[in-house]
């Protein structure tokens, strides 16, 4: 389909020429000729006629002649060659013409403090059937008038409905598009008179959204032309502690430099015209220029990262002095794993650190997926107990059997009432459609919904996993491998997220048997070493010396010093069936948690060896 003339497209293309025109005998005059400027004393002298199109120049030296068409292609104006049949909407297209600036506009706007001149520029008039009604005339980057907004000037909210409205069925852009003279910087507002209260402060590229904070129907419109300028400073309204715009700009404008103005800088004000008003032009243009770049979500600056000593970062102690040396301990943020073939210690050795956690002062959390609650308590009493405060009895097969007294058991029972915490797996019913119970909320109750709600509440920082397949939370027929993946990841945010210290215990692989356990020897996905911070390994030690040292402890992954365990740098340890500690040299294996420090029960004169 071709062009077919309309005369509104030279006078959209005068407004975005910026000339000067009069309309005489059926011509459009300009005053200066867009080719050549004119001469000095020249003007007038170059017209396009009004029925047919045809231009001319009528200066011998330029003698520029054609149709519209091509004055149009030349100077880069946009025509309508046909519907674009993948447009969403046919938009009602404005007569063009130019618009008289009325002195009832120019006297309301000098009465929020914006000058005549910035009227004139903009063109903002009053409708001549109602000098109380203000009219915003919406010209795109070509100067072709797409759309027009109206404001009551004298707006009562008892009797009229709208304050503000549009001239219907026009497409939505952004106000004061025509009047941008470069790419380098765009101001965008939330109203009009705030994008005009910004330009008469002599900032250029000043634009308002049509319709609000809440409407953007015109980025599709305009996200080509907004791409182009090199940064977008956002000057929205700032109410209830939020400056509007900004999310969602900095969301429809991914790959833009977005900047926003400093809420120090507002003065104690809603928006632009409100500062202008109260504090003048020097206030909105501080406001602008020290506008600073909207931080991206999950990414700092390196130079506001806290300089830190890790010797001096908190951390929990494992109790075992070979291995604290080398990892320093566990750290908040993050995820140790401890393997080991099934029955050498690794549970056992992590619920010592639990036990410790507690003796230095912290709350814990124990997720046990193999072992009854009761039989987890026992084991941590007896290590907390040591040999000391242990019974010992012989069973009915003569051999010696480990308690504790009631005495003993509610003297521990007091002292971490409200520090150590153990997960019910009785509250998860396992159906074929593997649902769990509702709580009182009406969730569904898993393992880590209640990690996460027991540290908000009782302010854990240590949380034991004993393990990771009977945490696992899937259907025997999934895919066993992405839940891993899917799991770790998981508890790696967690731990990261609300700062909390995490040991998962896992099993080997089969095929590693018998050998030296490392970072590929665990079973499942590779995303679970790839996660976690710290790896330990707990075996038995099958060297000469076994019978003095019955496991070795060594560490494969040591994320935060790099140091590590291996072969026969491995810590050599003991374990003592009766109080279930494991020792290396440098422990005290009498050792007196706080629970029983007290006159009475510190006597150490008398001690039985405890191994």
């Amino acid at each position: 389909m071709g062009y077919i003339f309309n005369k509104n497209d030279v006078y959209a293309l005068t407004n975005g020429l910026g000339a000067q025109v009069r309309e005489k005998g059926g011509e459009l005059f300009f005053k200066k000729c867009p080719y050549c400027g004119g001469g000095e004393h020249d003007e007038n002298t170059f017209s396009i006629n009004l029925e047919s199109g045809a231009f001319k120049c009528f200066r011998a030296s330029c003698d520029k002649h054609g149709h519209f068409v091509e004055l149009a292609r030349d100077f880069n104006f946009p025509l309508d060659f046909g519907i674009d049949p993948r447009a969403k909407k046919n938009y009602r297209r404005l007569e063009q013409k130019q618009i008289t600036v009325r002195d009832k506009a120019v006297e309301y706007l000098a009465s929020r403090g914006i000058s005549a001149d910035t009227a004139h520029k903009y063109s903002i008039t009053t409708r001549a059937d109602n000098n109380n009604i203000l009219v915003f005339p919406f010209y795109d980057e070509s100067g072709i008038l797409v759309s027009a907004k109206y404001r009551k000037t004298n707006f009562d909210k008892s009797k009229d409905k709208n304050k503000e409205w549009f001239e219907k069925d026009t497409k939505p852009i952004l106000f004061g598009m025509m009047q941008c003279s470069d790419f380098t910087r765009l101001v965008i507002t939330e109203g009009q008179l705030d994008s005009l209260s910004v330009a008469d402060c002599g900032i250029n590229n000043a634009v308002s959204v049509p319709t609000g904070a809440v409407g953007f129907t015109w980025v599709e419109h305009c996200y080509d032309w907004v791409s182009r300028f090199g940064e977008i400073v956002v000057f929205g309204d700032y109410e209830r502690g939020k400056i509007s715009l900004v999310d969602e700009i900095s969301r429809k404008f991914p790959d833009k430099c977005i900047k926003v103005v400093r809420t120090a800088d507002y003065l104690g004000e809603k928006d632009a015209n409100d500062i202008l008003r109260r504090y003048g032009r020097d206030a909105v243009v501080k406001c602008v220029e020290n506008a600073e770049i909207k931080p991206v979500e999950a990414v700092k600056r390196l130079c506001d990262v806290r300089k830190v000593d890790l010797q001096a970062l908190e951390h929990i102690r494992t109790g075992i002095y070979d291995v604290d040396k080398v990892i320093n301990g566990l750290y908040f943020g993050q995820v140790a794993l401890i393997t080991g073939k099934r029955g050498e210690g690794k549970s056992t050795l992590a619920s010592q650190i639990f036990a410790n956690a507690l003796e230095q002062g912290y709350s814990v959390f124990a997720y046990s997926g193999e072992l009854p609650d009761y039989h987890f308590k026992n084991w941590i009493d007896l290590q907390l107990a040591g040999n000391e405060y242990i019974e010992v009895y012989s069973n009915e097969y003569g051999e010696p059997s480990y308690y504790i007294t009631d005495e003993t058991s509610q003297r521990l029972n007091d002292w971490y009432a409200d520090k150590a915490y153990i997960f019910d797996n009785s509250a998860i019913t396992y159906e074929l459609d593997t649902n769990g119970k509702l709580d009182q909320q009406g969730e569904e109750i898993t393992l880590l919904g209640a990690i996460r709600k027991a540290v908000c509440r009782y302010g854990i920082k240590l949380v034991l996993i004993d393990n990771l397949m009977t945490a696992l939370e899937v259907e025997p027929t999934s895919d066993l491998y992405r839940a891993q993946s899917e799991f770790i990841k998981k508890v790696k945010a967690l731990a990261v997220k609300l700062d909390i210290a995490v040991i998962l215990i896992a099993h080997p692989r089969k095929e590693y048997d018998g050998k030296e356990l490392d970072n590929d020897s665990v079973s499942g996905s590779s995303d679970i070493t790839n996660a976690v911070d710290l790896i330990m390994t707990y075996s038995a030690n099958t060297g000469d010396d076994k019978q003095q040292y019955h496991s070795l402890i060594g560490v494969t992954k040591n994320r935060l010093t790099g140091r590590k365990l291996l072969k026969d740098n491995r810590v050599k340890v003991t374990y003592s069936s009766k109080s279930k500690r494991i020792v290396c040299d440098n422990d005290d294996p009498y050792k007196v948690y706080s629970c029983f420090k007290t006159p009475a029960l510190t006597d150490n004169t008398a001690k039985l060896p405890p191994f």
